[in-house]
């Protein structure tokens, strides 16, 4: 969070008004001030589609404002609490903030599995693989020392074909082709993938932005939110 002091910017404003005009000052700061916190709001949600690729209706619908009143002249625009967790990094800088799994780890990378039209995991996908019979949740060491955690599909159980010249015979056990997960033959079939935050690559920008808006809209909200308090006034 971040704060934007205009005193300054309205003072000059204020100096030139007549007595009514003065009476009508604390209105029309304060629908000044809500006025341009919209125009600040607008401009960081379309931002948003611009830094992001299809961002989520959750995520567009995040940004809002508390209006200025009277008693107190100040307007917030604001990031609500579960998209600033994960949105924070793409201003400030650092790693992706990944929620944790309610079974352990970070959601991470999702392997084989069909992805919603923003590009994540459709809710309630998770819960349902792992509920599977075939599936488990859990972390694999390989003799080979490297470790993998995450949601994993079992092979298939049944009687294997027999093959004398090759010294099989006919019994019962897993079945199906090995795949390769980082490197490592397994049965197993890695469906989503638990893992570390990487950096984040993009920035939002938006607190200049902010600012930018700000600057540019502040005079001209005034004089409107003015006029229409002296309007009033007359009446």
């Amino acid at each position: 969070m971040f704060d934007i002091d205009v005193k300054a910017d309205l003072k000059p404003l204020q100096t030139t008004l007549s007595d009514l005009a003065k009476k009508q000052i604390p209105f029309a700061t304060a629908r000044a001030l809500t006025a341009v916190a919209k125009r600040v709001q607008r401009a960081e949600k379309d931002a948003l589609s611009e830094v992001f690729d299809r961002p989520t209706l959750f995520t567009q619908r995040s940004i809002g404002v508390t209006a200025a009143k009277k008693a107190d002249l100040t307007a917030t625009v604001f990031v609500k609490d579960i998209a600033a967790q994960y949105l924070e990094p793409f201003e400030t800088g650092g790693q992706h903030h990944l929620p944790p799994s309610k079974r352990g780890g970070t959601l991470f990378n999702p392997k084989a599995v069909d992805l919603n039209q923003y590009g994540n995991l459709p809710k309630g996908k998770l819960r349902r693989l792992a509920a599977r019979p075939d599936t488990f949740v859990g972390t694999i060491n390989f003799r080979s020392g490297q470790t993998v955690s995450g949601v994993w599909r079992r092979p298939k159980r049944d009687y294997r074909r027999a093959d004398p010249k090759r010294g099989y015979w006919r019994d019962y056990g897993t079945k199906g082709k090995l795949r390769k997960v980082d490197g490592v033959l397994t049965g197993l079939k890695l469906l989503v993938r638990f893992g570390d935050a990487l950096p984040v690559k993009q920035r939002l920008g938006y607190s200049e932005r902010a600012k930018d808006v700000v600057r540019a809209s502040l005079k001209a909200e005034f004089d409107k939110a003015m006029g229409a308090a002296l309007a009033t006034a007359r009446k």
